[in-house]
């Protein structure tokens, strides 16, 4: 699993690199508040991808700076910030996003849908198992 999961991350990774200038996590924190719609907390964001608050933190900073996010401050809560994405933002994942769908399609080329449900499925009975 280990070795599948690093060879799809290290094609990933080069080809945003490449086309995009970018990186899978600058990819990952756009996707994520595309998926919330409304933005999120420093913190959510953090949980959800699984990163510490420190590295979401650098990364909001240098998307802030490119002007693909924003921070936003949330009334009555003067420590708490929600993370949007800007219109720019909103723009520049939409491209990354379909590019994105096309490479995973050619890295998966030949494996069917069926094969990867089951993946899903077993993937997701291991997650289970461990809590």
């Amino acid at each position: 699993m280990l070795k599948t999961t690093r060879h799809l991350e290290s094609a990933l990774r080069e080809k945003m690199r490449e086309e995009f200038a970018s990186t899978l996590p600058r990819f990952d924190v756009l996707a994520m508040l595309d998926k919330s719609g409304e933005g999120l907390r420093m913190s959510a964001l953090s949980r959800e991808l699984m990163v510490s608050n420190g590295n979401v933190t650098a990364l909001v900073d240098r998307l802030v700076e490119d002007d693909l996010v924003a921070r936003v401050a949330i009334p009555g809560d003067r420590r708490a910030t929600l993370v949007q994405l800007t219109d720019a933002g909103r723009t520049t994942f939409n491209a990354m996003a379909r590019t994105h769908e096309l490479w995973v399609e050619e890295l998966l080329d030949g494996v069917t849908g069926g094969e990867i449900d089951q993946c899903l499925e077993t993937f997701g009975k291991i997650r289970k198992a461990e809590t």
